[in-house]
């Protein structure tokens, strides 16, 4: 029924119409077709971008893997190094049979070992020993050298030297008492404040069970 009726209009009416028609039709095409079809694109292409930039990022982590891979062979080397040199546990006998061992290569007599009370710091703990040596001066410094020279630190201090009024038999002209320290790695990281913590003591060096 409308259509019929633009013919009876004016032909600049009828041409304005069918721009007016035009127009519309376009705009509605824009407003529900084109503008969603436009943020859709655009929002697969930010999602291509950010693919392409993981993809980017996983080939440079592929190209460096060996580099990786070399660092967490040398950090465990580091940490086998360090556990030798800090054992993760104190291992009394082991250290006692060290110690004999190079006293005996020293010409020293041990005559006392008593392990004292382990203090915790927050990466590892210190744990003195009270020992007692017997033999001469140049023997004892031979023993403290050679007690340095370990791949376990061990730090020699308040050393005490008293000469025997006589030789003995053994050729022992001192007795002496030191503190020896050693350092034990923390199997996991102490968080407040250090605290103590008593050690076993095994019997001295030469006592029978």
């Amino acid at each position: 029924m409308a259509l019929p009726s633009l013919t009876k209009l004016p032909a600049w009416a009828q041409i304005f119409a069918f721009v007016a028609l035009g127009v519309g039709s376009a705009v509605a095409f824009y407003i529900y077709y084109e503008m969603p079809t436009r943020a859709d694109m655009g929002a697969r292409e930010q999602q291509l971008t950010a693919l392409r930039s993981d993809i980017s990022r996983g080939l440079n982590t592929t190209k460096k893997l060996p580099e990786f891979r070399a660092q967490v062979a040398e950090l465990e080397g580091r940490l086998d190094t360090l556990r030798a040199v800090l054992p993760e546990d104190k291992d009394a006998a082991d250290l006692l049979f060290r110690l004999q061992t190079v006293a005996a290569q020293s010409s020293l007599t041990i005559k006392g070992f008593r392990p004292g009370t382990t203090v915790n710091k927050q990466l590892h703990s210190e744990w003195p020993i009270q020992i007692e040596l017997e033999g001469t001066y140049h023997n004892l410094a031979i023993f403290f050298d050679k007690v340095g020279k370990f791949t376990r630190i061990v730090n020699i201090n308040n050393v005490d030297v008293r000469g025997k009024d006589k030789p003995e038999a053994n050729g022992a002209t001192i007795t002496a008492s030191c503190t020896a320290t050693t350092f034990v790695l923390l199997d996991k990281p102490q968080q407040g404040k250090a605290g103590a913590k008593p050690a076993a003591t095994p019997p001295p060096a030469g006592a029978k069970g």
